[in-house]
């Protein structure tokens, strides 16, 4: 069915549960996207209006009808003071009709957004969501006596269990420019206080257990101790439902139903053409390895397949009930003294966590960072100072064998790189670092059918934007082997590796291999026979250099040519420097 060009937009705060009552309006059908020239995301999706909905001839809604409906960016205003800010008075203006998702249990500071929005002169209504928290936080609101007062239709909605949704759907033809004149921001306070005061009352109710917990949350002395468990029981989740995604669905697949077929096509290929070297890779032994062997078709596909998938979708499924459940907002404000220390805000903790999992969704995730300046310091950092799980598993390993303090130097190094090199880049990159100024939203369970709607979109942004670029990426860096450029890097960078960082020449294969796969690269130092400060200094270095392929198409795509260069030669440098230092220190 062809949409009738119509576009209702939803706005509000964030965490007043808007994405829930859109994702109750559209289904399932759903498209996230970033706004034309600008990495903000939001996500659109179509409803058909009811037929068995009374209109008039005249109605802006007929039923049957498809529209296409909006999830804009959460903000507080529509003056612009961030660039999601900007996409948001943008949207408004392109509306048709514009849906306020007003937080019942915050109505006073949701108004301000509210009056702003009745004041463009652009059709609205009002849905007032988290109906059912109201009564339980002792909250009695008047919606007759709001909808007076405000001039526009006004909705009691349950986003999570669906009441009210189809009330809201009946009404839209009901939406109508409201007659308020434009105000100062001065102007607003007064009026929604008066409104506020003619349509609520309060009364006493007692604390629940979430609320008792949300208070803790954000106390420093008991929210970081909170923070610290969630992190810890976060991690050891991803890995166990990312490893077991792994080993007992992804590699008996790939090895199992996809090998045999590689196989059929290697011995037409022939081994040894370039075509084969290409396509199928290097066979390790007379073997398909879909690590090592580095063809489009083996490691091309099973890295983002077999490897980063799996860790996607445990990442995102911890990510998103962290998210629904309201946490996230609170380990933001937790982090947000240290994370303006490198020129971010709290909010950077939050893929710079998924980092240690995998970077290829870390540095996607930067993208909840207003800035330029923000994303391009958090991608960089988490390029250069987090290791992904599989690189930490091999460091542990092979590091971990000569004794636990030389896995805790590789750590400490690491972390005061990332502590200084982003303080350095606060004050050296241009642009600005906004404050953090988050809602702190009321615990609440997540509904399963959104919270998996929510996942599948994510999971689905990222197999159409991250899986064709990393076989492009693949298919270069082997035409680039086939050529020798790999050859000429390794006797340029000779000097460096032997004399600087006091590696043996043969370690500059390994060190170069990881650009591909870096913990393939650690595993490779294995046989080298390398004293224990060797290997310290190669899987520091290791770490720092420039990103496996993965992660490196996805800078490239988040940053930018211009900026990813910039990104890249940072990392050659601090790696450079810091592998020169460790030398030294542990040499002496």
């Amino acid at each position: 069915m062809k949409t009738n060009g119509k576009k209702i937009v939803l706005m509000g705060n964030p965490n007043v549960g808007k994405s829930v009552l859109f994702y109750r309006l559209t289904g399932v059908h759903v498209i996230a996207s970033n706004y034309p020239g600008t990495t903000v995301g939001y996500t659109k999706g179509y409803l058909t209006i009811p037929s068995d909905i009374t209109v008039s001839p005249e109605s802006r809604f007929q039923p049957g009808e498809r529209v296409e409906v909006i999830d804009a960016p959460g903000v507080y205003s529509l003056e612009p003071a961030s660039r999601a800010d900007e996409v948001a008075v943008e949207m408004v203006k392109s509306a048709d009709l514009v849906i306020n998702v007003v937080d019942s249990t915050n109505l006073e500071r949701n108004l301000c957004l509210t009056l702003q929005i009745l004041e463009s002169g652009v059709p609205a209504m009002v849905a007032l969501n988290l109906w059912d928290e109201t009564e339980h936080l002792g909250i009695k609101i008047d919606p007759e006596e709001l909808e007076e007062m405000l001039g526009v239709p006004v909705v009691p909605t349950v986003g999570v269990t669906g009441e009210g949704i189809r009330h809201l759907v009946e009404h839209l033809n009901d939406a109508r420019s409201a007659s308020h004149p434009p105000r100062t921001r001065d102007e607003r306070w007064p009026e929604m206080g008066r409104i506020v005061s003619s349509c609520q009352i309060l009364t006493h109710h007692h604390h629940t257990f979430l609320q008792r917990l949300s208070d803790l949350s954000v106390k420093p002395w008991t929210g970081l101790p909170i923070a610290a468990a969630v992190l810890v029981a976060s991690f050891i989740i991803i890995r166990f439902i990312g490893e077991s995604l792994i080993g007992y669905i992804a590699e008996p697949l790939f090895e199992n139903l996809y090998a045999p077929i590689l196989y059929k096509l290697s011995a037409l290929l022939g081994p040894g053409s370039i075509l084969h070297s290409i396509l199928i890779g290097h066979l390790i032994d007379g073997q398909i390895d879909f690590i090592q062997s580095f063809g489009v078709l083996t490691t091309g596909l099973f890295v983002p397949i077999g490897m980063v998938l799996p860790y996607i979708i445990s990442f995102y499924l911890i990510l998103s009930f962290l998210e629904d459940f309201g946490y996230l907002p609170r380990v933001a404000v937790l982090m947000d003294g240290l994370m303006h220390k490198v020129g971010l805000h709290g909010y950077a903790i939050i893929p710079t966590l998924l980092g240690l999992g995998c970077n290829v969704p870390a540095v996607m995730g930067t993208r909840i960072l207003e800035s330029k300046k923000e994303r391009f310091i958090a991608a960089t950092l988490i390029s250069i100072g987090v290791p992904c799980a599989a690189l930490q598993a091999m460091i542990f390993g092979l590091v971990g064998e000569r004794g636990g303090r030389y896995v805790a130097i590789v750590y400490f190094t690491l972390f005061i790189v990332w502590l200084i090199l982003g303080f350095i880049m606060s004050k050296a990159v241009k642009g600005y670092s906004p404050e953090l100024i988050i809602e702190i939203p009321h615990y609440r369970i997540p509904p399963l059918g959104p919270f998996l709607k929510k996942l599948r979109v994510r999971i689905s942004g990222f197999l159409k934007e991250a899986l064709p670029i990393i076989l492009i990426g693949v298919l270069v860096i082997n035409l680039l082997y086939a050529i020798g450029i790999f050859t000429f890097l390794a006797n340029l960078t000779a000097p460096i590796v032997t004399r600087l960082w006091g590696l043996p020449r043969e370690s500059i294969v390994a060190i170069l291999i990881g650009f591909l796969r870096k913990d393939v690269a650690v595993g490779m130092l294995a046989p080298l026979n390398l004293t224990s400060n060797q290997l310290v200094v190669a899987c520091t270095v290791l770490s720092m250099f420039f990103p496996c392929i993965a992660t490196f198409t996805i800078l490239l795509k988040e940053l930018g040519i211009k900026d990813m260069l910039k990104s890249a030669a940072i990392m050659i440098i601090v790696a450079t420097m810091t592998g020169t230092i460790l030398n030294l220190i542990l040499s002496a």
